[in-house]
């Protein structure tokens, strides 16, 4: 009889699969691509500025942009910016999965989690321009897509200064080398936090005369608090995994302490809306729901993800050296392996599945609370037509509950059960971790932000 071992050697040796640190000619087809776009860009834009900006990408991109940052707010989205959003998200994850690969960063969990509290930031800091908190010069840093932008950029930062000082104690479990990793990290760390609320809070406070900041100050004690915190509770942690949770985590503190500020003492708002009132309710529905569905998914599969990480494998992820054209031609003689056996229940109970359900039901209900209840209107292009369309059957079922966004809930719903069946059905090579993450990341920065920005909305009143 063969042994695990011994089929796996078998199924490396028939199809190998391509060293995790070498681009497929695909991968080395786009990164050229990629290359060849931001040239001829940067090369229409200098020399011919009329075409490419004035007449091209100004009226599609960055005038909704400046509109949206304006006192009006919520400019709508159109169909040529939306997909070019689309098509540039796409186009990241196939590239940006090949660059990460190559530099080996992580692509566990760990890293999922902390990747994770970037994305609440986004929706954190975009309230708050909501809230016209930021000062006018400088509030399209936090309109979508410049704010996934701008975030990048220090998650950059954050991320290439940690694993250039403490990524050579990795996997050292000495006390030792946890005393270095804390030096190393907590000094540069504690800067750039106390950089990010001097860069981006600080100036606002001086255009809201008849703030308060109490709240404030909590926020940022609090902030650094977490930050601590998260680092002295990660240990063993990849440094730049440990690193961006921490000042992930702290940054969207920070935010929340502003908005309490203002739950506490508004202060005046460009376009002159007034909070009447605070609506807690819709919490439970947008966050509370979603949480029920994940509690029950996670319920289903927590046995087999502790028994698969028990057998040293990963869920869905095949052994390093196998293809998936190996794997699948091995067909039965695989129906006992680990992966096989165990992966479709224990994906159930892995963060990237529960974030990618939490974050694409909280959306949903978000927006049919916002729309149905609060009189919110929605500026996506392909959203609002099947709002539209959600109507249109109200209509014709003679129902008059809401403007039809019931059936943006059922699309997101439908649309989320459908990618998790495809997760827990799909199996990866061991280089292809990377696109997981990243496909992953981008469900939740069109699911899971857009839904946190409109519960903060709703809070707030803005």
């Amino acid at each position: 009889m063969t042994t695990i071992d011994e089929l796996e050697q078998q199924l490396a040796s028939q199809h190998p699969s391509l060293p995790s640190d070498t681009y497929s000619l695909v991968e080395k087809i786009l990164l050229w691509a990629t290359l060849f776009t931001f040239a001829g860009l940067a090369s229409g834009l200098v020399l011919a500025n009329q075409t490419v900006w004035v007449e091209g990408l100004k009226p599609i991109i960055w005038d909704p942009i400046l509109e949206d940052a304006g006192a009006a707010g919520d400019a709508d989205y159109n169909s040529m910016n939306t997909a070019i959003y689309t098509f540039s998200m796409l186009a990241c994850v196939v590239v940006l999965q090949a660059l990460f690969r190559k530099a080996n960063l992580p692509a566990d969990d760990k890293m999922l989690i902390a990747l994770t509290s970037w994305v609440c930031l986004a929706p954190v800091l975009r309230v708050l321009e909501d809230a016209d908190f930021f000062n006018s010069d400088m509030d399209w840093l936090f309109i979508s897509p410049i704010i996934h932008l701008h975030l990048a950029a220090w998650l950059v930062v954050v991320g290439g200064v940690s694993k250039y000082l403490a990524q050579r104690w990795n996997g050292d479990d000495s006390d030792r080398a946890e005393i270095m990793v804390r030096k190393s990290l907590l000094p540069i760390l504690s800067l750039l936090l106390f950089f990010h609320w001097a860069y981006l809070y600080q100036p606002a406070y001086s255009s809201h005369e008849t703030m308060g900041m109490p709240w404030v100050y909590v926020g940022l004690f609090a902030s650094f608090g977490v930050l601590f915190g998260v680092v002295f509770k990660t240990r063993g942690w990849p440094a730049i995994s440990r690193s961006l949770l921490a000042f992930g985590s702290a940054a969207s503190v920070l935010g929340v302490g502003h908005w309490i500020q203002f739950l506490s003492t508004p202060w005046a708002q460009e376009s002159s809306r007034v909070s009447e009132s605070i609506a807690i309710w819709p919490i439970f529905v947008v966050l509370g729901i979603p949480a029920l569905v994940c509690y029950v998914m996670y319920k289903q599969g927590i046995d087999d993800a502790r028994h698969i990480r028990l057998t040293g494998y990963e869920a869905g992820v095949l052994p390093e050296g196998i293809s998936i054209k190996a794997w699948e031609k091995a067909g039965s003689e695989l129906e006992h392996h680990p992966v096989e056996m165990l992966s479709r229940k224990a994906l159930l109970a892995s963060p990237m599945v529960l974030v990618m359900v939490f974050g694409q039901l909280c959306d949903g209900f978000a927006t049919m609370v916002g729309i149905d209840f609060f009189g919110y209107g929605e500026k996506h292009v392909v959203s609002n037509q099947v709002i539209v369309y959600g109507g249109q059957i109200n209509d014709a079922l003679g129902v008059s509950l809401g403007e039809g966004a019931w059936l943006f809930v059922v699309l997101k719903t439908v649309l989320i059960a459908a990618i998790t069946w495809m997760f827990v059905e799909m199996k990866v090579e061991n280089r292809q971790r990377h696109i997981r993450i990243l496909i992953v990341l981008a469900v939740m920065i069109v699911g899971l932000a857009p839904g946190l920005r409109d519960i903060g909305r709703l809070m707030l009143g803005v």
